[in-house]
């Protein structure tokens, strides 16, 4: 098959191809930091190639001068990456294709609900869960979203759910996530216009060759949904690992509340990035306790199965340790 932005050629066997996918939708902080530090040592560990993508679609979240903050904070960690950062308001002629593909095979229908109406006829969801779509514009097809459009009427395109898809984590073993009953039918392309972050991001780890995902465990519900849209879109899948989170004393995961773990905090007060290496590679399980280390000194002792299932309690003790007060 030749070359095309959704198909692009397949990657070799032989490559391994991992990413660092920043949001500049605020500040990196420690928790970000560790997710990075795995994803970057699973692939340099087998001389495979980082890519970096800065994924900055959510625009009303977006804050100025962030991704270059995000860049900055990552060379701070001494992790780098290979060739220029692909940046997603780069790319929206990509995702308007695959939306194209995705209306021509009839997988998505036009939706006009808000987050209020879905909240109100949804069921109450348990406390952590998602609430559910009720399928209420479910009726709905493609050739819809020209009588709406001329009526004026805003609207999202979702895709519709038929399938449940079990996928193995690196990390995690199997998972078997119960789709219909646990989000339904997904957003695409939101209403007024752009990408969601479901779509963008398998266009664009696609795209990337991208053959490993490491990211955090909080995003283990969009797997399944990512793995129907490389089907739809007839893209090769990486394989994922998602990591357990950084989370403060109370369990909850880092926010304000726990004080400032901003990596550029961090800097400014003076924290040697080798010190907050060995901090998260301790917490891994890399190191018999935390002692200043580069990520490159890292590499031959990376084992992910080594790092602990639950989360990573970042307490205002270890922040100490390596000379940093997170004050409130």
């Amino acid at each position: 098959m030749s070359s095309s932005p959704l198909h692009p050629p397949t990657p070799s066997p032989l490559l391994f191809n991992g990413r660092l996918a920043p949001s500049p939708t605020g500040a990196q902080h420690v928790g970000n930091a560790r997710t990075y530090l795995v994803a970057w040592l699973s692939a340099r560990a087998r001389g495979g190639v980082v890519k970096l993508r800065i994924e900055d679609i959510d625009s009303p979240r977006i804050k100025a001068g962030a991704a270059e903050q995000a860049m900055h904070d990552l060379r701070w960690l001494g992790l780098d990456w290979d060739g220029e950062p692909v940046v997603q308001t780069q790319r929206l002629s990509y995702y308007e294709a695959a939306l194209d593909v995705l209306k021509q095979n009839k997988l998505i229908y036009p939706c006009t609900c808000t987050r209020s109406d879905i909240a109100s006829a949804a069921s109450a969801p348990h406390a952590g869960e998602e609430v559910t779509y009720p399928g209420t514009c479910a009726y709905r097809c493609v050739a819809d979203a020209q009588k709406l459009h001329d009526e004026g009427r805003s609207f999202a395109w979702r895709f519709r759910v038929t399938e449940n898809v079990p996928f193995t984590d690196l990390f995690a073993g199997e998972q078997h996530i119960d789709l219909k009953h646990a989000g339904g039918d997904f957003v695409v392309w939101k209403n007024g216009g752009g990408p969601a972050y479901q779509l963008a991001v398998v266009v664009d780890d696609a795209a990337m060759g991208v053959t490993e995902v490491i990211r955090g465990d909080d995003l283990v519900p969009s797997t399944p949904r990512q793995l129907l849209l490389y089907r739809a879109l007839d893209l090769t899948p990486p394989q994922f690992a998602h990591v357990p989170l950084v989370v403060g004393e109370d369990g909850r995961r880092l926010a304000k509340r726990h004080g400032d773990t901003r990596l550029s905090a961090l800097r400014d007060a003076g924290v040697k990035p080798e010190a907050l290496v060995g901090l998260l590679a301790w917490s891994c399980g890399w190191l018999d306790r935390p002692e200043p280390i580069s990520p490159r000194e890292l590499l031959p002792r990376f084992r992910l199965e080594s790092i602990p299932a639950p989360p990573f309690v970042l307490t205002a003790e270890l922040l100490h340790r390596i000379g940093y007060s997170a004050s409130t």
